[in-house]
């Protein structure tokens, strides 16, 4: 059994709300999803994206949670 195939289709599998408290929460205090607007997000989330190492898919998963706020 190949454990990485397992685990990428375990995070495939995530919302973009588990996502934001998993990725972003383990390192600081997140603020309400409603404290930016959806531009403002985008320039976050770009830029913690290679902080965090999420795939494009995850980034996007996160975006559109946050953009539902």
């Amino acid at each position: 059994m190949i454990f990485s195939c397992a685990e990428t289709k375990m995070i495939q599998e995530k919302s973009g709300a588990q996502l934001w408290a998993e990725n972003c929460q383990r390192c600081h205090n997140t603020p309400s999803p409603t404290s930016f607007s959806t531009e403002q997000w985008k320039t976050i989330g770009l830029h913690m994206q290679s902080r965090a190492l999420l795939t494009n898919k995850e980034r996007d998963k996160i975006f559109a949670f946050l953009g539902n706020h």
